[in-house]
Formats: structure tokens, C-alpha cells, sequence
């Protein structure tokens, strides 16, 4: 069985264990030479050095030791283990294995491996998705870009390449660029981990794929669709650990957050999340029903698609090909004793109608619309033809919301934006004291030399009063609502959220500017 290594003024004891500080001691490259990439990668091992023919691997954690063994076995050479901090286990083994990967697909790029060119056989498709150079870039793309923590992954085919780019920060970016004769090998071994037919060239598919990379179980969504030039393919990654944040969590300012929970623990009525694709509206769902989640509280959902379980809360997959609509699921829900339903989106009339009188009949419920701003919730419902009596009377509120990348926090420094900039977002010289609180980021390693790491929520909430019952039942329009919320309880607008959080020196004018619509000033 492996043993811990002790290795001279490298490895200290810490609870009972051997220790090594891997910012301070660097693995040596005849040890990485002996370790198979993807086997590295799976188990988490990191070759440090061989001493006296001994191989010593550092661990992330003491589970680790039984994958140290089958190394040895599998070099037919003696192991030890020391123990390192967990994540510097991983930066390492992705930072080095998986180029180790990419160089070894490089030098195959020269027709050495088998003839990837395009099929429509599927026994020879099958073989093409099996082949250790396909296998092993599939696997270069998932683990990359969960160490860049990128929300989708895109396989473009072009006529004379093949694109691979990460949506990271909410902003694509290039990142590999598979041989073109990988292309259609490459999308078969995806068609097969997630249970598509490989065989379908010619019509759109969407499938569900669940992988463990670095040993962390990942989910992701599969959309492939024909072009020109070949099959593309957009495979979103579900971040569980995001999706389960709490609305303490989310960023939503003190003020704002206080009047929201009054919202949602009302016992009837409709909220609504409004904002474009991938601005956060499901996130802040999940929150609020775990908010409100209790023992004595029956809450049911329908989705399309289910992103992520949550314990606790019932969730139908819409169907439609079946005929399990939002409209028919809705229906169905209503009669299984709900306290709280969620919808995933609001997308006609019928749907709509059935969501307003499950609120009008006791239930609380929540879904998203897409619209620019809160206050155009109830046009947007109006518009599908919902009747302005049946919109005043159900309809509590509606946030809305966008994701604005964060300024790095390691190459963040002070910054004066133009005048210009800075009266766009309705601020001027005397909204600060003392020096100016702008940052901008220089770009560094860490932000992949973008000034940007990691993203913040800004959130507008629209409370429906009587006032605005009745300006909806006249059919108002949404500028006059907005007027009216700002004026009656200060409603904060997006791109005021977004100025407050410029002047805490969080992200940049430009950033806010790019995702909210400008005021008139």
C-alpha cells in the first residue's frame, strides 16, 4: 500500500499527515513524464519527483492513497504519497496534464492516427468517437473549461476549420482549435455521452450529459444543430454549486432584498423574473423557492429544461413532443395540492392565463419573462393578450436583473473614466469624497488578462401598487409605470444599481454600459 513520503525541507506534519507545500516546491519533469495524462487527471495525481526509484505523488486528500497504488501498479514502480492543499492539486494537474494532452494531439495532427475525415457509415462513426486522440480531446475541451469556469462551451465548424470558444464571464472567447478532420469524430463522441442518435446528421438535437472532470461531478446541456459547413454544438455547464446559492448570496442590495422577501412570502399572487438569456432569472427562482421552502410547504415546478434538482421541491420535465406543455403541465399541477408553483417561462397566452389563476385561486407563483425591465412585465402580459383586470389583480411584482463582469481583484487598480463615461451613467464629480473610488483591471494570469473575474448581479424591483392596478387595467405604458415606482417608492433602476456599484469601484462604467439601457439625463 502507499506510503507517505518524506521529503527532505519540503514536507511538514499536519493533523496526523505528511504535508508538502506545492507554491514552494515544484514537481520535476522526469516524474510528470511517467504519469499517463488522463489517468492524472481522473484520480487527481500529481508526480512530484522519484527518489532512490520511489515515485512521489502529492494528493489532494487521504481517499486519494488506493489511485496512488494503481499508479504504481500500472508503472510497475514503487509510490509514496504526500498530501497538498487540494485545490493547488488540481491548478497543477490541469495547468500541466492537460497541456500534456494538447501537445500529444498536436503531433498527431499528422495523419499518423486513424483517417477522421466525414462519414455517414455508423459502425464507422462509432470507431471515429472511440479513437484515443477524439477521446482524449472531448476531455481537453469539458476540463478546460471548467478550470476557466466557463458557463458554455461552442464547437463551430467552418469551411477550412474548427472553432472551440468558452462563454466565460458572460463573454466568448477562443480556446482551441481542433483539426478540422477531428470535427465530425468529435460531435459523434458527444452525440454518444449524451445518448443522441450519431447516425442524425441532418436535424437539431438536444441531449444531457453528466461527467465527473478533476473529481467534480459536472452536468451539461447539449444543443447540436446543422450548418453549412458541418454539425455546431453549444453545451451549457450546469454549475449545481450556483444554482444553490440564497438570496443572501446573490448580491441583491440590503434595501432592495428586504422589500423582495415581503414579495415572495406573500401566500398568493404572481413574480415574475424578467431579463434576457442567461442573466441569472433561474438562479434567483431556485433562491427564492428555497427561501420560502418549509415541511408544511408543497412546491412543484415545470421546467423546460430541468437545469438542477433541488431537494425537496417536485419538478416536471416539459415533454412537448408528447404533448406535456407548460400550459398542459400547469394544469395538471394545479390539481396536486401545490402551496407554490413554479413556471419556467411564460411563453403565450394559455400559459399565461393559467399561471394568473392559479394565483387568483390561492397559490403563490413564480416564473420569468423575457423584457428589458421590470415595469415591462405587465406590458409584456398585455401583449399576449392577458386581460389588464386579470394582470392587476394577481400580479405582486417583477425583478429584473443582469450579470455584469467584476474587476479583477488581483490586477484591480485606481482609475479615472472620461467625463463622458462617467455622464452617461448619470454620475458627476460630486457623487464622491476624497479620492476617486473607479477601478479598472491591467489584466493579469488570473483573469486570463481580461481585467475581469468573476461576475455580480444588478436587479431592479417593480412593486405593484393600487396605483399601478389601475394604470395597468388603462393600459399605461411601461415608462409611465417606471416614473411612478421611481417617484412613489424609489425604485431603483438597473443602471442606477449599476452606478452604485461603479462608485464602489466593483466593475467599470463600460461594463455597465454594455448590458443596461441608457437614461436620459
Amino acid at each position: 500500500m502507499a506510503q507517505f513520503a518524506t521529503l527532505d525541507r519540503t514536507v511538514t506534519h499536519k493533523d496526523g499527515f505528511e504535508w508538502i507545500d506545492l507554491e514552494e516546491v515544484k514537481p520535476e519533469p522526469s516524474a510528470i513524464a511517467l504519469a499517463p495524462a488522463e489517468f492524472a487527471l481522473k484520480y487527481q495525481l500529481l508526480p512530484m519527483s522519484v527518489e532512490d526509484g520511489v515515485l512521489v505523488v502529492a494528493i489532494g486528500s487521504p481517499q486519494s492513497l488506493g489511485a496512488v497504488d494503481e499508479l504504481g501498479i500500472l508503472l510497475q514502480q514503487p509510490t509514496r504519497a504526500v498530501l497538498a492543499n487540494v485545490a493547488l492539486v488540481r491548478e497543477k494537474i490541469e495547468e500541466i496534464f492537460l497541456d500534456k494532452i494538447l501537445a500529444g494531439l498536436d503531433q498527431t495532427d499528422d495523419g499518423s492516427t486513424a483517417n477522421f475525415e466525414d462519414t455517414t457509415d455508423l459502425a464507422d462513426l462509432q470507431k471515429m468517437a472511440g479513437e484515443t486522440a477524439v477521446v482524449q480531446m472531448v476531455n481537453l475541451i469539458f476540463a478546460q473549461a471548467v478550470r476557466d469556469s466557463a458557463s458554455d462551451i461552442h464547437i463551430e465548424p467552418y469551411e477550412k476549420q474548427v472553432k472551440v470558444r468558452y462563454r466565460v464571464d458572460g463573454m466568448l472567447r477562443d480556446a482551441l482549435d481542433p483539426p478540422k478532420r477531428m470535427h465530425s469524430a468529435i460531435v459523434s463522441r458527444i452525440k454518444i455521452l449524451g445518448e443522441l442518435n450519431i447516425a442524425e446528421r441532418r436535424l437539431p438535437q438536444d441531449g444531457r450529459i453528466k461527467i465527473v472532470i478533476a473529481g467534480r461531478p459536472v452536468d451539461v446541456r447539449v444543443s447540436i444543430v446543422p450548418t453549412v459547413f458541418g454539425e455546431r454544438v453549444v453545451m451549457r455547464i450546469l454549475d449545481k454549486g450556483t444554482a444553490m446559492l440564497g438570496l443572501e448570496e446573490l448580491g441583491i442590495r440590503r434595501d432592495t432584498l428586504t422589500r423582495y422577501r415581503q414579495m415572495i412570502h406573500t401566500p398568493y399572487g404572481v413574480v415574475l423574473a424578467t431579463g434576457p438569456t442567461g442573466s441569472g432569472k433561474s438562479t434567483s427562482l431556485y433562491a427564492s423557492l428555497q427561501e420560502i421552502w418549509s415541511p408544511t410547504t408543497n412546491i412543484l415546478t415545470i421546467e423546460d429544461p430541468v437545469e438542477y434538482q433541488v431537494a425537496g421541491i417536485s419538478q416536471i420535465q416539459v415533454r412537448a413532443h408528447i404533448g406535456l406543455t407548460f400550459a398542459n403541465g400547469l394544469r395538471s399541477i394545479v390539481r396536486q395540492d401545490p402551496d407554490v408553483i413554479m413556471v419556467g417561462e411564460i411563453r403565450d397566452h394559455e400559459t399565461a392565463e393559467i399561471a394568473i389563476h392559479a394565483a387568483l385561486t390561492g397559490h403563490l407563483v413564480f416564473s420569468t419573462l423575457h423584457t428589458n425591465d421590470s415595469p415591462g412585465a405587465i406590458t409584456r402580459l398585455l401583449d399576449m393578450g392577458v386581460e389588464p383586470y386579470l394582470v392587476a389583480s394577481s400580479l405582486i411584482g417583477a425583478i429584473a436583473q443582469r450579470l455584469v463582469r467584476r474587476v479583477c481583484a488581483n490586477c484591480g487598480a485606481p482609475d479615472m473614466p472620461s467625463e463622458a463615461v462617467l455622464s452617461s451613467l448619470g454620475i458627476a464629480k460630486g457623487d464622491w469624497t476624497g479620492d476617486a473610488p473607479f477601478r479598472r483591471g491591467k489584466g493579469c494570469d488570473k483573469c486570463q488578462h481580461t481585467g475581469f473575474k468573476g461576475r455580480q448581479g444588478l436587479y431592479e424591483l417593480f412593486v405593484v401598487d393600487d396605483e399601478i392596478r389601475r394604470m395597468a387595467v388603462n393600459r399605461e405604458g411601461s415608462n409611465v409605470l417606471r416614473d411612478h415606482a421611481i417617484k412613489t417608492y424609489g425604485m431603483r433602476t438597473l443602471l442606477g444599481d449599476g452606478r452604485l456599484s461603479v462608485l464602489e469601484g466593483k466593475t467599470t462604467p463600460e461594463e455597465i454600459l454594455r448590458v443596461c439601457q441608457r437614461e436620459s439625463f
